[in-house]
């Protein structure tokens, strides 16, 4: 198969995800619906979730006017080979999606194998951009050695001659039994390639949406060390995979009304061609799973891609906040 992103665990699932993510405007019906929904969260008062909650769809009116609509799917997109319907912040939120508790608040990454120095800056660039984008704490433990991952989930492409790690097998084998208490989420980032199962190429991460644990790899991000573009490069691609397929462990689904970096895409052009940035649905679903306040968000993530050089994105989050406060 030609199959190049990853694909979502549902539960104990195994078959690619369709037919239930994206993130459309809501109807007037979902909001009235939905509207008195969020006042049973525990450990809030009424008049404080009342304000958050309003003050949050101001914000995602604010923001819609900056963010593109996708078109029409072109083939070889991921919107072109899967149909998916659409997800409202609304519809999250009645959906009791994952979240960080009290007990669960850290972001815990997990290095597997080696990096070279220019992937290692990348690796430290990335969890703290993770750290701003999802309003977390984060701890990077140990990495563990690749002999940890065994002959039978360790495979050569036929084609290629890649040597992969079966990205399951981590997910399943490694990880879950691995799952600290004070985990929000457990993410896994290797240099080596990834394959779910026979029949797939490669993947260039996979998460699981109720077991709380994710893998991706800078394997195809290209060498960040031949040059400042190279390097540039390749640190955008790690954030996009990142910051996505941890949006599915907290339940975001594919984004398929606006140009998002929650949305699904089918290769690396496509990839490159998504924003870092969330658009004005799944960006509210962030800030009130994680009870940020969604200018501190914006502030941090622009400070992160001034200092990185990351010159479009910056513009795109200063814009945001001047929307936001206009």
């Amino acid at each position: 198969m030609e199959w190049t992103r990853r694909r979502i665990l549902l539960g104990l699932g195994a078959l690619p995800l369709s037919g239930i993510s994206g993130c459309d405007s809501p109807s007037r019906e979902a909001s009235n619906k939905v509207v008195s929904w969020p006042w049973r969260i525990p450990d809030a008062t009424v008049a404080l979730r009342k304000a958050r909650w309003k003050a949050l769809l101001v914000a995602r009116e604010k923001l819609r006017p900056l963010h593109e609509r996708p078109g029409p799917a072109q083939p070889g997109e991921w919107r072109h080979r899967y149909r998916e319907s659409g997800q409202t912040f609304e519809e999250y939120v009645e959906n009791n999606p994952t979240r960080p508790t009290a007990q669960r608040r850290t972001l815990v990454i997990q290095p597997i194998g080696p990096f070279d120095p220019a992937r290692e800056r990348i690796l430290t660039q990335t969890i703290d951009y993770m750290a701003r984008f999802f309003n977390l704490p984060t701890r990077r433990e140990p990495p563990l050695s690749l002999d940890v991952i065994p002959t039978h989930a360790r495979r050569v492409h036929r084609t290629w001659g890649d040597k992969q790690l079966h990205s399951q097998w981590i997910l399943n084998r490694l990880l879950q039994p691995r799952l600290p208490a004070d985990a929000a989420a457990l993410i896994a980032f290797t240099a080596s390639d990834l394959y779910p199962e026979d029949g797939w190429n490669y993947v260039f991460g996979e998460a699981d949406l109720k077991a709380r644990v994710g893998v991706w790899s800078v394997y195809r991000h290209g060498d960040p060390s031949q040059s400042k573009e190279a390097e540039l490069l390749a640190l955008r691609r790690a954030l996009k995979v990142a910051v996505h397929e941890t949006g599915h462990n907290f339940s975001l689904e594919h984004c398929t009304a606006y140009r998002c970096v929650q949305a699904g895409v089918n290769n690396l052009d496509e990839e490159d061609r998504s924003p870092l940035w969330l658009c004005p649905e799944c960006v509210t679903k962030i800030v009130w799973m994680s009870e940020n306040n969604i200018e501190t968000r914006y502030e941090k993530l622009l400070a992160f891609c001034r200092d990185a050089g990351l010159d479009t994105e910056a513009r795109f989050f200063s814009r945001s906040l001047e929307v936001l406060r206009s």
